[in-house]
């Protein structure tokens, strides 16, 4: 069984749960998942990724799970009696065959968001898993190993980078569990104050770490359909956030609409209320520079603010980050898939993204074509206009 605990999932999932909770309770949508690799033939892996999908929506949720929820200073009582009854159910996930018979798979979730939203990171955890095991030989761990080993020489040699804190954003594209478990333990050993902490809430829980997340894309997607109207929806989320967490969790998501209207709307009370940014697409140089001078004109000292990286990050990158950025703002960083599966296999670059909420179409336009995903071009081009992004290149893929 890949997925033994419900809580084996990353931090943002249940913040963002408990806002669908607490505002949104009525929501219905739609996820489906992409492989962004060439050439990739999942299509003999289905019967075991159904048959692990079934398995986790065998899980329910422990007292002992439970209490550890209950015990984060921003997770609400009445969200986790709700949980305590909550178990995932099959009737809303479909695996089957890509149409098009190129060994693509299609992977649909439809149904309540309440009662969806948490399969996103364990069936992309799944489908790793599967597809990796069928590759794995016996030395991949010891090349994975002596990689490690290395990425943490290069984060301790080096007395220059005391302050860098970096943080296991890999949970959905990890190689597998228990792979994911020994790097972290490692990390932990050898890295002390520089590993921040992890966005899987079941490690945090078992080993004593500080969970990390707050909101992923689908969040302010979702807003898109939920909020008053399509171009106040950004602000309209970021509103619904700051009512929901009074404060906390405070770092916003700034690539669902690009950089440009991130920035026409996170404006200087936004800058003021929240604690920080997230950067996941474009160039997280240009990004920085960019938010930070932001905040100068709005008044606001970057130095108490946070620059969160998250975006296919690797440990030179990180690096080379903080050193831009060290004694101009604040600093943190996700590594995902550079940590938990860089054994000598080429990753998957797979996702589970929301396509619709309410029946309606939902997009993200970041600064990174290939990221984005969405089957109504009428609505892209649409969503473009409303927010006065830029068109595509020709070339881009959606």
């Amino acid at each position: 069984m890949i997925i033994a605990s419900l809580l084996d999932t990353d931090l943002y999932k249940f913040t963002m749960m408990q806002v669908v909770l607490h505002h949104f309770p009525g929501a219905n949508v739609e996820y489906r998942f992409k492989c962004r690799n060439a050439g990739i033939n999942l299509v003999p892996h289905i019967d075991m990724i159904v048959k692990e999908v079934r398995a986790l929506c065998e899980l329910r949720f422990t007292e002992s799970e439970l209490a550890y929820l209950r015990g984060l200073r921003f997770i609400k009582s009445d969200f986790v009696d709700f949980l305590g009854l909550f178990q995932l159910n099959t009737k809303y996930i479909a695996v089957t065959p890509s149409p098009l018979g190129n060994g693509e798979i299609d992977i649909v979730i439809r149904g309540p968001w309440l009662h969806t939203i948490l399969f996103e990171v364990p069936v992309l955890s799944i489908v790793n898993e599967v597809y990796f095991r069928a590759l794995q030989k016996a030395e991949d761990f010891d090349e994975g190993r002596r990689r490690v080993r290395a990425k943490i020489a290069l984060l301790n040699g080096d007395s220059g980078l005391a302050g860098v804190r970096i943080a296991d954003y890999g949970t959905r594209r990890r190689f597998s569990r228990h792979w994911h478990e020994e790097v972290l333990l490692q990390l932990k050993e050898t890295l002390g104050d520089k590993l921040a902490g992890t966005s899987n809430v079941m490690y945090a829980a078992m080993h004593g770490m500080t969970p990390l997340g707050t909101m992923a894309h689908e969040y302010l997607q979702a807003c898109q359909a939920l909020g008053p109207r399509l171009r106040d929806s950004q602000t309209f989320g970021f509103e619904m956030w700051a009512r929901e967490y009074r404060g906390d969790l405070g770092i916003a998501l700034s690539d669902v609409y690009g950089m440009d209207a991130f920035l026409r709307d996170f404006d200087m009370y936004f800058c003021k209320l929240f604690d920080g940014a997230r950067h996941d697409s474009g160039d997280p140089f240009a990004w920085g520079e960019r938010l930070i001078a932001h905040y100068q004109r709005n008044r606001v000292d970057p130095q108490t603010k946070t620059l969160v990286f998250s975006d296919s990050l690797t440990i030179p990158k990180v690096i080379e980050l903080y050193q831009r950025f060290r004694d101009r703002a604040r600093s943190a960083f996700g590594v995902g898939t550079n940590l938990t599966n860089d054994v000598g296999h080429t990753p998957l670059q797979i996702v589970i993204k929301m396509v619709r909420c309410n029946g309606q179409p939902v997009a993200k336009v970041s600064d990174s074509p290939d990221k984005n995903l969405c089957d109504d071009q009428a609505y892209l081009a649409y969503l473009r206009q409303v927010f006065d992004i830029a068109p595509a290149p020709a070339t881009a893929s959606h």
